[in-house]
């Protein structure tokens, strides 16, 4: 029997990148980048008022270089900061020459002793140094008073603040977030070169599946492990194709996934291991590649298969037909070859400590994986778990325990039970709410 870190190993080294594609940066996040993303102009572009007021002339509001600038976040904020430097004079009123809201393109020129009424993001007429934000003044729309002195430069995003034209707005092997496709827009590029999502095809196999459309006859079951298996591919990142259950035919089975070799860059196929009727499944496999059905040490889903298919050596998982055997399969077996051939650096879900708030029982010398809820004591902040079923109990098969499961227990292959209050390692699922 093979342990789980072994069979990782190999399932990682036939796992390959697919070949960078140039996607629109609508259709990038969660990607991660093929290239080194040069910005070709700066942002912003033009000097602009950093917060509503009114742009002058610094030193025509008893301001000077020596004041202190506010710091950025007060700007970003749209607010100024409480001030404690002293008032200006209430005779230092100037006129209020105009006003340039966002998005003008009107170019105006500042005079000494004038003022000019200006939004957050519009450009600064020439001449002007600073905003004096609304809050320090009195609003005066003919002319206005400051109530408080700028600086030269405050409340001004400068060209250039931000971004440099030069400056490296994206790395390659950057995962884009909303943060990167703000970058790459700001770049002026619609589309960037990126690995793109692996394809998965999953397919189902089994005498006695039936798709959903079907009532279930004496002897048949719904083809619930596809589905199963289809939204944790996806939700861990691949392009999912599923195709459902497969022709039971030896030369059916044989163009059906010959066909998808050339379209995926994995293939997974659930009910191909156990039972006779899964005999017939891997002679074809073995006859289109190299198949191992070795049993693996974890519980449940030791029973499962992993090799490649083609001259194109696509990697194909044999999972069985049971749900939760299949979705847990998926979760530690599949996913992380998705992660890794996404590009990404962590293929494993996060891992916590907890505390058991039960007894659990384990299968000795495999690998246990629990269904769970985890949570949080409000006053310590220790994360507590609830196992949903022991991996060695009668239930462990059960699949409607996953909907209620938040998360997984890892038990070594030494541990045979846990008590209430000793410490497991958890895997986070997918959040939920």
């Amino acid at each position: 029997m093979r342990g789980v870190d072994e069979q990782l190993a190999i399932i990682g080294d036939a796992i390959r990148t697919p070949e960078p594609i140039r996607v629109g940066i609508d259709d990038a996040l969660g990607l991660m980048c093929a290239e080194e993303v040069v910005a070709t102009r700066a942002l912003p572009g033009f000097s602009q008022a950093a917060i509503d007021g009114y742009a002058v002339r610094a030193v025509d509001v008893g301001g000077s270089a020596g004041l202190r600038v506010k710091p950025r976040q007060a700007e970003e904020d749209g607010e100024p900061e409480h001030d404690s430097r002293p008032r200006a004079n209430a005779d230092r009123a100037l006129p209020v020459v105009g006003e340039v809201p966002a998005g003008s393109q009107k170019p105006l020129r500042l005079q000494p002793r004038q003022a000019v009424r200006v939004a957050t993001g519009a450009p600064l007429p020439t001449l002007a140094d600073a905003v004096l934000p609304l809050e320090w003044s009195d609003r005066g729309t003919k002319r206005v008073t400051p109530q408080r002195p700028v600086a030269s430069g405050e409340f001004v995003r400068k060209p250039g603040a931000d971004i440099q034209p030069g400056d490296i707005a994206v790395r390659p092997r950057t995962v884009l977030g909303p943060a990167q496709i703000g970058l790459l827009a700001a770049a002026g590029r619609t589309k960037v070169l990126v690995y793109p999502r692996p394809r998965v095809t999953v397919l189902s196999f089994g005498m006695e599946l039936v798709d959903i459309e079907r009532e279930p006859g004496l002897g048949q079951v719904i083809d619930v492990a596809s589905y199963v298996v289809s939204a944790a591919a996806e939700e861990a990142g691949a392009d999912v194709h599923r195709v459902g259950i497969m022709n039971a035919e030896p030369r059916k089975m044989r163009e059906t996934l010959a066909g998808y070799i050339g379209r995926s860059e994995m293939i997974v196929i659930t009910g191909a291991v156990g039972g006779s009727g899964a005999q017939t499944l891997q002679e074809v496999l073995h006859d289109l590649g190299e198949i191992d059905t070795t049993r693996v040490a974890m519980h449940p889903g030791s029973v499962q298969g992993f090799g490649t298919l083609g001259e194109e050596h696509v990697p194909v998982f044999l999972l069985p037909s049971n749900p939760t055997a299949a979705l847990v399969i998926a979760e530690t077996i599949v996913r992380p070859a998705i992660r890794q051939a996404l590009g990404k650096q962590s293929w494993q879900r996060p891992v916590v400590r907890a505390r058991s708030m039960r007894a659990i029982t384990s299968q000795p010398g495999r690998r246990g994986y629990i269904r769970a809820r985890l949570m949080r004591d409000t006053e310590t902040g220790d994360y507590l778990v609830e196992g949903l079923g022991g991996a060695g109990g009668e239930t462990s098969h059960l699949f409607a325990g996953f909907a209620e499961a938040n998360a997984m227990i890892r038990l070594p292959e030494s541990t045979a039970e846990i008590r209430p209050g000793d410490v497991v390692d958890v895997e986070f699922l997918q959040q939920r709410g």
